[in-house]
């Protein structure tokens, strides 16, 4: 099953967050706004992210008030379809959401 995931990150370090943005550009995903990642996922390719995000993470110790907190959360169709949209960004416009 196929299910539209957001995925979201905090992180201070400016090597890690452009790790973490490029990885998730590689897996399909599409950049909604600077930290905000979002795309179509079924199990195999959430636990490829999942695992993929981990080892990101694993790789360096963060030091006394760096920051690396990344949130998956899964979207159904119908709350994507209730969102709501303050302005406009170039992914919205250009959405191929087909929802």
């Amino acid at each position: 099953m196929v299910m539209l995931y957001l995925i979201f990150y905090d992180i201070t370090d400016d090597n890690l967050r452009l790790r973490v943005a490029e990885f998730l550009k590689k897996k399909g995903l599409d950049r909604i706004q600077y930290s905000v990642f979002m795309g179509d996922l079924n199990s195999s390719r959430l636990k490829d992210v999942e695992a993929g995000l981990k080892m990101i993470s694993n790789r360096k110790k963060l030091k006394e008030g760096e920051r690396f907190f990344i949130l998956i959360v899964p979207i159904t169709e119908n709350q994507f379809r209730e969102r709501i949209v303050i302005g406009s960004s170039e992914s919205e416009e250009k959405s191929n959401v087909i929802w």
